[in-house]
């Protein structure tokens, strides 16, 4: 705590590329703000900027630095709030991460919301289909598909999340329907792409009977935005496997079917996602208990939304082929898949 002034002045000149600038925003002349940096990095036995007479550009050690310090500073002033107005003052920034076509969909509906309950909170959204790194990204609270493999994460299950095969009234009209898993290669497919490469192992399971169809890559539509994915699905370029979630909207209103509903994809229920060893402030777990109100409403309306045969396009015969129980498949499911 005894270099705090320091640190802050340290943050607040990365921020604004200035170091006089630092300084006169915290009460200092130029000759304090360069004496007051000078001596951290003297303590710190490392430089954290590059200075020239034009430019402060931050060095690879003031960069790492950096990060940590404003998560630090951010920690004490949630503190601070929290001592002094108590816990139910709810304002400031939150820092959100999800996925992008959930995000768009009906994240930022309920954000809207949030916001009319909360006037004094404001929000920095980022929507991204790769699995962000709270820390790094400075990050409050992610929304994603799966369970984390980072055990300094906290998990917290928002809902189970069915995972649906389905494309456009039009396409399936043009090219029939599938009933089979054996039946996908005579069909267009959309596959999703992300770090650890294309999910192009499509797994389905009736009556405990599992099939795997490999979607072959270089016959395949490929994104890492699954967002684009519901759009070539909409446009009628083929089959993709989407989150209940994100195409709900679609299914109400028929601009996209689901087929093969017998057949169950592995499920990826929804979680949130915070620091362990954060402090929490209001405004986060104020937002952790609206959204899981908002999704528990929300979850059992989109069990309506499928199925119980493939018949569910006008003009195919008539199947009833049982449908696969209800529940999490055992397989593990990767955070954002």
């Amino acid at each position: 705590m005894d270099n705090l002034g320091d640190v802050r002045l340290f943050v607040e000149a990365a921020r604004l590329g200035s170091l006089s600038a630092a300084g006169r925003k915290l009460g200092l002349t130029p000759a304090a703000a360069s004496a007051r940096l000078a001596r951290l990095e003297a303590e710190l036995h490392a430089r954290l900027f590059e200075r020239t007479t034009r430019q402060l550009r931050l060095t690879d050690e003031g960069r790492l630095y950096l990060t940590c310090s404003e998560h630090a500073l951010r920690s004490l002033d949630d503190a601070k709030a929290a001592l002094q107005e108590g816990q139910n003052a709810v304002r400031g920034k939150l820092r959100i991460s999800a996925t992008s076509d959930f995000g768009r969909n009906l994240l930022m509906k309920w954000l809207d919301e949030f916001r009319a309950l909360y006037p004094e909170v404001c929000f920095a959204l980022t929507l991204t289909d790769t699995i962000s790194n709270l820390v790094l990204d400075d990050i409050d609270l992610a929304i994603r598909f799966g369970t984390p493999a980072d055990s300094s994460l906290v998990a917290r299950p928002l809902a189970p999340n069915r995972r649906v095969l389905c494309a456009s009234p039009a396409y399936l009209a043009s090219k029939g329907v599938p009933h089979e898993p054996g039946d996908l290669a005579r069909f267009d497919c959309i596959v999703i792409s992300s770090v650890a490469g294309p999910v192009n192992e499509w797994s389905f399971t009736r009556d405990g009977q599992t099939e795997t169809y490999t979607v072959p890559l270089e016959d395949a539509l490929e994104t890492t935005d699954g967002a684009v994915a519901r759009q070539w699905a909409l446009c009628g370029y083929g089959l993709a496997v989407k989150s209940i979630w994100d195409v709900a909207d679609d299914l109400r209103a028929g601009r996209l079917k689901i087929v093969m509903p017998d057949w169950s994809y592995p499920d990826a229920p929804l979680h949130a996602l915070y620091h362990r060893n954060r402090f929490l402030a209001p405004r986060v777990r104020a937002l952790l208990e609206f959204l899981t109100g908002r999704f528990a409403q929300t979850a059992g309306e989109l069990d309506a939304l499928v199925p119980c045969t493939d018949d569910a396009v006008p003009g195919e015969p008539r199947r009833n082929a049982p449908r696969a129980a209800r529940g999490p498949n055992r397989r593990p499911n990767r955070v954002g898949a």
